[in-house]
């Protein structure tokens, strides 16, 4: 049953194949071992990003950061095409690895633009301007890629309900960035609580988007088969 809720989650976004998806304590997790990548990877930088720059800045990453950034999407991007083309194997290893660095790229540039849209006063510079933000935010790849590959999967199911939570923080965090172009959200935010309406609103468009990615596919194989 805990396999079918799980399944059910990331049905819509996922092919889900067995073989190409992370394992702990014999569950599989709602989606293949890139996507778990993208996701963790999303909250990962988020949570990162959010200790290490307390004046919330508003301005997209460096140049240079943002091209380092962009490779990593691009080995993403370049790992997925070239193993569906069978043009060589990949491992769920790289998967991961790819994906990480993808949701790590995604979250550095959503946030300045989260920020520019939620907060009354956001910050003028720009995302890990520092040397040492930028060190530590890099460093967290690695660092969230061990604890995906080696130690989350002791954690049995709490490993594929952690992905569950990845999934639905990115949904969110997106839809925040379309949200706050409303004008009652538009630059509102003052303090931390002025924002859950725009999260609660954010939030059921995940669920929202999530339910029907689900209906579509379903829907597909249908017409298919």
């Amino acid at each position: 049953m805990l396999q079918g809720i799980i399944d059910a989650i990331g049905f819509g976004l996922c092919h889900q194949l067995p073989e190409r998806t992370l394992v702990a304590s014999g569950l599989r997790i709602p989606v293949c071992a890139r996507d778990t990548g993208i996701y963790v990877g999303f909250l990962a930088a988020l949570v990162l990003i959010a200790l290490l720059e307390k004046d919330r800045p508003s301005h997209p990453p460096r140049m240079w950061l943002s091209v380092l950034l962009g490779l990593g999407l691009f080995a993403m991007v370049a790992d997925g095409a070239s193993s569906y083309l069978g043009v060589r194997l990949t491992s769920n290893e790289l998967r991961l690895a790819t994906g990480l660095a993808a949701g790590f790229a995604i979250a550095a540039w959503v946030t300045p633009m989260l920020s520019s849209q939620l907060w009354e006063r956001p910050g003028s510079g720009r995302v890990l301007e520092s040397a040492g933000a930028t060190g530590i935010f890099l460093l967290g790849i690695p660092v969230t890629y061990a604890l995906v590959w080696w130690l989350l999967p002791l954690s049995g199911a709490a490993f594929s309900l952690f992905v569950v939570v990845a999934i639905l923080v990115t949904f969110t965090a997106v839809n925040m960035v379309i949200v706050c172009l409303l004008p009652p959200f538009e630059r509102r935010a003052v303090v931390f609580t002025d924002a859950l309406p725009a999260i609660g609103i954010a939030f059921a468009l995940a669920v929202i988007e999530l339910w029907a990615s689900a209906a579509l596919k379903a829907w597909l194989i249908s017409v298919v088969s």
